[in-house]
C-alpha cells in the first residue's frame, strides 16, 4: 500500500500545480487587471499559462502530427498511422502514405522505452518518411496495462523485437535509437542463429549502451553506485486506482522526469524563465521552439518495474551484452552468429548519456561479421538528442545512414504477412 500512496502523491502534486497554473492564468486575465499600470498581472498570467501547459503535458500522450509527405510526383500524400501488430505492452505501427507506391527502403525504427513515448522520434520519422516505408515500435504506458497481462522485462522486449522483424521480413533495415540498441543487437543475433531467413538486411545502432563501461557517464556511474535493493526501495511505486494498471509495480514517468531534469536543472530553469517573459511580452506562440521541445520532453510514461530493474542489473551492472552472456527465454544469445547483417554504430562526440565508445563496442562483439559489413561514425559536436534529431541528424547522420542502407540492400523484396493479433 505504501508504494501506491507514493504514486498517488506524485499525481496529486502534478494535479495541484496544473490547477495553480490554470487559476493564476484565469485570475490574472480578468479585464479589470488592465487598469493596473504594472506588469505584475501580465507576468502572473504568463506564469500560469506556462505552468498549466507544462504539468498538463506530463499525462498526455503526444500525437505524431505527421499528416502528409511529398512524394516523387511533387504532390502531398496523406499519412495515416496503422497498427500492423497489436500487443499488450507495445504495438508495431506503420506510417501509411496514401497513393504512394512501396519504397525500396523498408525501415524499422526501434524506439526507446526509457521514460518517453515513441513520438520522441517524430522528427526522425518525418525526415526518413519521404525516402522509405517506416515502421516504429510504439511502447505502451505501463500504468494503462492491467496486471493480468503479466510481466515485461528486457527478455520480453527482445522477443517482441524478434516478432516484429519476422513480420517485416528479411528486406528490412533496423535502426535502434539509444536504450534498445543492445536488445536490438541481441534480437538480431538470436534470429541469426535460429531463423537466419528472418534476419534484417542491416542494423544501425544509434547512441546505445552496448558496453556502459567503455566510456562511463553519470548515468552509468549511477547504476554502479546504487544497489538493486536501494533501487527497488526508492524508485519503484505501485500504480494507483485511477488507472487500468492499478496495482502494477512501475518506475513512474514523473519520477523519471524529475531525474532527467535534475541532471540539467539550471538550463531547464532558465528555459522556463525565458518562456514566461516571452509569453508576458506577447512574443510566444503555441508551437514555438520552447513548446515544441517541452511538449514532448515533459510527456512521460511509466516503465514496468521488471523492465527497469532488469535493464539496470543485466545491461549496466552485469554487462551481459558487453560480455556476450545475454540469455533470452533460457537460450544464450551469441553475437558471433551475426555473419551477414551489416552493422553500423552512430555516436555523438558530446553525448553525456551514452558516451562515445559505448555503442562502438558492438562491433568488437561481432567476431563472425566481415570487416566490410561493419561501419562506425562519431558526429562532431553532437549531444545525445542531436544524433537522431535536429541539424546534426538531418544534415550529416541521416544521409550516411541511408547510404549505408542502400549499400546493404538486396534485390529480394519481403513478402508482407498478415497482421498478428
Amino acid at each position: 500500500m505504501r508504494y501506491m500512496l507514493t504514486y498517488d502523491l506524485y499525481e496529486t502534486a502534478r494535479n495541484t500545480n496544473q490547477w495553480m497554473g490554470a487559476s493564476a492564468l484565469s485570475l490574472a486575465s480578468y479585464p479589470i487587471t488592465g487598469l493596473v499600470p504594472n506588469p505584475f498581472f501580465q507576468v502572473m498570467a504568463a506564469w500560469g499559462e506556462v505552468t498549466e501547459r507544462s504539468f498538463a503535458r506530463m499525462v498526455a500522450k503526444p500525437d505524431w502530427n505527421i499528416t502528409s509527405v511529398v512524394a516523387e510526383d511533387g504532390r502531398d500524400h496523406v499519412v495515416s498511422v496503422e497498427i500492423d501488430i497489436k500487443r499488450a505492452f507495445g504495438d508495431l505501427i506503420r506510417f501509411e502514405v496514401a497513393g504512394r507506391p512501396d519504397k525500396k527502403r523498408r525501415i524499422l525504427l526501434v524506439a526507446p522505452m526509457s521514460g518517453h513515448y515513441a513520438t520522441l522520434l517524430r522528427s526522425t520519422v518525418a525526415s526518413l518518411l519521404p525516402d522509405a516505408d517506416i515502421w516504429v515500435t510504439d511502447w505502451h504506458n505501463a500504468r494503462d496495462i492491467p496486471v493480468s497481462e503479466g510481466k515485461f522485462d528486457i527478455e520480453d522486449y527482445t522477443l517482441y523485437l524478434m516478432d516484429f522483424m519476422r513480420f517485416l521480413g528479411p528486406d528490412t533495415h533496423v535502426i535502434a535509437v539509444c536504450q534498445p540498441a543492445p536488445l536490438a543487437l541481441a534480437a538480431t543475433a538470436y534470429l541469426a542463429e535460429l531463423e537466419p531467413d528472418a534476419q534484417p538486411r542491416s542494423l544501425t545502432l544509434i547512441g546505445g549502451p552496448i558496453d556502459p563501461d567503455a566510456s562511463p557517464t553519470d548515468v552509468t556511474d549511477f547504476g554502479r553506485r546504487v544497489t538493486m535493493g536501494q533501487l527497488e526501495h526508492l524508485a519503484l511505486q505501485r500504480v494507483g486506482f485511477k488507472y487500468p494498471g492499478a496495482g502494477r509495480m512501475v518506475y513512474p514517468g514523473l519520477a523519471q522526469l524529475t531525474s532527467f531534469m535534475s541532471m540539467n536543472a539550471e538550463r531547464h530553469g532558465q528555459a522556463f524563465y525565458d518562456q514566461i517573459l516571452r509569453v508576458a511580452k506577447g512574443e510566444a506562440s503555441d508551437h514555438d521552439k520552447h513548446n515544441r521541445f517541452y511538449d514532448e520532453y515533459l510527456a512521460v510514461m511509466d516503465m514496468t518495474a521488471e523492465f527497469y530493474l532488469s535493464t539496470v542489473e543485466r545491461i549496466f551492472k552485469e554487462r551481459e551484452i558487453a560480455r556476450n552472456a545475454f540469455i533470452v527465454d533460457g537460450h544464450k544469445v551469441d553475437m558471433s552468429k551475426i555473419t551477414s547483417v551489416a552493422v553500423k554504430t552512430v555516436e555523438g562526440e558530446k553525448d553525456d548519456i551514452s558516451a562515445p565508445g559505448q555503442c562502438l563496442a558492438a562491433l568488437e562483439l561481432l567476431t563472425g561479421l566481415p570487416p566490410e559489413k561493419k561501419a562506425a561514425h562519431v558526429e562532431p559536436g553532437a549531444g545525445h538528442y542531436g544524433i537522431f534529431a535536429g541539424k546534426s541528424w538531418r544534415n550529416n547522420i541521416r544521409p550516411l545512414v541511408l547510404e549505408f542502407i542502400d549499400a546493404n540492400s538486396g534485390s529480394r523484396r519481403a513478402r508482407r504477412r498478415a497482421p498478428v493479433a
